[in-house]
Order: structure tokens, then C-alpha cells, then sequence
């Protein structure tokens, strides 16, 4: 059926509950309204006791969805927006991420925390940020990006079954903007491993989220046969994929809409410089949003990396 992403993470979320009856919803809103953006809407009278409102406290939310899921559930918590998880750092960081380490193996957190993220819908201040470096950036958690109403299905899948916490992050910009063909029937699409979204020869971009759409954008007026990569997990990073796109261009640019200092475009940068120099045409360029706090609506768009600043940094790289 065609599908945008609002309808594919329900599809996901429903399809987990009929297969286990230890996954459980809870988070603001998420029972009789359906969640903010409606990904959980008609969950509640599915599955009654299995949808709970709980109150305005992310920190409670994360915690309780801990202790939920060593005791054996496999709770997905959901926070309303990006900007609202830091109340919660402290359980994510300190507890969530770290059970398994703290108690070597004994006990095990089996979670998703999901929210959406980024800007694109002119929203306020604390609706539009991008904060996926803090979680990579912490051991013991699976960072998980879908660019697309199919990957998010089959990724949200796979993050409940996972044995381990995983951080889904919901690009908010493509929850109705974009339908694709999304089977009914129960399928999965593997963490750690990236796609290649579009084969190229000359110049090799790679992004995540709602980038990956930039991306193709870039690509379809760009006179150069240009790769693109859609990472879908940023922790683990498939860098194989990568190695094997840029291996075979010579050229490499990164794309995201977090501040560019310690973005994942640093590490992903690092990682080619290091590990394929030799292979390189051209210093790897970085397309991202810039050091600032996300600008109020009007001004918005001016920070968001565009298909236009993209293709300037393929010319940039391509002329090198």
C-alpha cells in the first residue's frame, strides 16, 4: 500500500504488538490522542493497558520505560519533540545506556525511545533541533535516522526486537511529505547497515534523514553521476558502504542538518581521511547547518543545508 511515514511507524508499531504482547507505548499523549503527530492513533483501543498517557515528565517517561524493560517488557517511549529530551539525559546517559555494561549482562534494556526531529515545519524554539551527536557520541546505545515511510517501518521493526536501547529519530520535515509502497506483511530492515539510494561514478554524497531527500534533489540537475548513501543507523556507522562508494568515486560529501562543529560530518570525514586517503580525488567537503541555535520560522530555511548549497559543494569538490 502506499504510505507516508506518519501511517508506516503506526503499521510498525501495531504489527510489533500483535507479534509480542510484552511491547508496550507509553509517553505524552500517545493513548487517546494518538501522539502529537498521530503515530500511535487507534493503538489504544487495539491494544487497552498497553497505551499509557503519562505526564508532562520526560525524565519519569525514560525511566519507567527502563524498569519496564528490565523486568522483560519492550517498551517504546516517546518523547514529543526533539528539543524535550534533555529533561531525560540523565536516565539515557547514565541508566539506559549503561545497564547492560553496569550489571555485565544480567540485565538488559530492550527499548526504543522515539521522537521527531529537525526543522523544516517552521515550528518554535525546541521543536526543531537535531541532537543525534549526543547519542552517538554515548556508548551503549543504537542511533537509528529512516529517510523514508519504507525504512521506517522495517528500522522501527527492528529497533523493538532489539536486545538493546535504540534511539529512533523521526525526521518531523517527511512524516506526510513523502508516500511509498510499504508491504502490510511483517518485515524488517536490518540495523548498521546504510543503502545505496541512488548508483553514481563521480562523486559520492552521504546523509541520513530528511538530507537524503536534499540529496536526491542535488542530484537529479547535477551534471555529474553522482552516489548517494543513506546511512539510516548512525551508531554503529556502516563505513564499510562508505568505503566502497568512495573507493570507487574519489570523492566524498557529507550532509546534515545539526550544527556542523562535531557533527557526525566530522567523524564521517575523519574516518575517510584516515582510512581512505589514498583513494581520494579531493578533501572531503562538509554541507551542514551552522553553529547556531535553530532560527525562529522566517529565518529558518537560511540554516537548513538546501539542494542548492549541496550541489555548490559537489562543484567545489568536482573543480578541487
Amino acid at each position: 500500500m502506499k504510505a507516508n511515514t506518519v501511517t508506516a511507524l503506526n503499521m510498525a508499531l501495531e504489527q510489533e504488538m500483535k507479534r509480542d504482547g510484552n511491547v508496550v507505548i507509553l509517553g505524552e499523549d500517545v493513548g487517546r490522542d494518538g501522539g502529537v503527530f498521530r503515530v500511535t492513533e487507534g493503538l489504544l483501543e487495539k491494544f487497552p493497558g498497553r497505551v499509557i498517557d503519562t505526564p508532562l515528565a520526560e525524565l519519569a517517561i525514560v525511566g519507567v520505560g527502563i524498569g519496564m524493560a528490565a523486568y522483560g517488557l519492550r517498551p517504546v517511549a516517546e518523547v514529543q519533540f526533539d528539543g524535550f529530551v534533555q529533561p531525560a539525559m540523565d536516565q539515557i546517559v547514565n541508566h539506559m545506556a549503561r545497564v547492560r555494561n553496569r550489571t555485565r549482562g544480567r540485565y538488559t534494556v530492550p527499548m526504543v525511545l522515539r521522537f521527531p526531529y529537525g526543522g523544516g515545519i517552521k515550528a518554535l524554539e525546541h521543536h526543531s533541533d537535531s541532537p543525534e551527536t549526543f547519542f552517538v557520541h554515548t556508548p551503549g546505545l543504537k542511533v537509528v535516522i529512516p529517510s523514508g515511510p519504507y525504512d521506517a517501518k522495517g528500522l522501527l521493526a527492528s529497533a523493538i526486537r532489539s536486545p538493546d536501547p535504540v534511539i529512533f529519530m523521526e525526521p518531523k520535515r517527511i512524516y506526510r511529505a513523502v508516500k511509498e509502497d510499504v508491504p502490510e506483511e511483517d518485515y524488517t530492515v536490518p540495523i548498521g547497515e546504510a543503502k545505496v539510494a541512488r548508483e553514481g561514478a563521480d562523486i559520492t554524497l552521504i546523509a541520513y534523514g530528511s538530507m537524503v531527500r536534499e540529496c536526491i534533489k542535488a542530484a537529479e540537475v547535477s551534471n555529474h553521476s553522482i552516489e548517494i548513501i543513506d546511512l539510516r543507523t548512525l551508531s554503529p556507522l556502516d563505513f564499510a558502504t562508505i568505503e566502497k562508494s568512495v573507493k570507487k568515486t574519489g570523492r566524498a560529501v557529507i550532509v546534515h542538518e545539526a550544527p556542523r562543529t562535531l557533527g557526525m560530518g566530522a567523524e564521517i570525514s575523519a574516518l575517510i581521511h584516515e582510512r581512505l586517503l589514498l583513494s581520494l580525488k579531493a578533501p572531503v567537503k562538509r554541507v551542514a547547518g551552522f553553529d547556531i541555535i535553530m532560527p525562529l520560522p522566517q529565518m529558518e530555511d537560511y540554516n537548513l543545508p538546501n539542494a542548492e548549497r549541496i550541489g555548490a559543494a559537489v562543484k567545489e569538490c568536482m573543480e578541487f
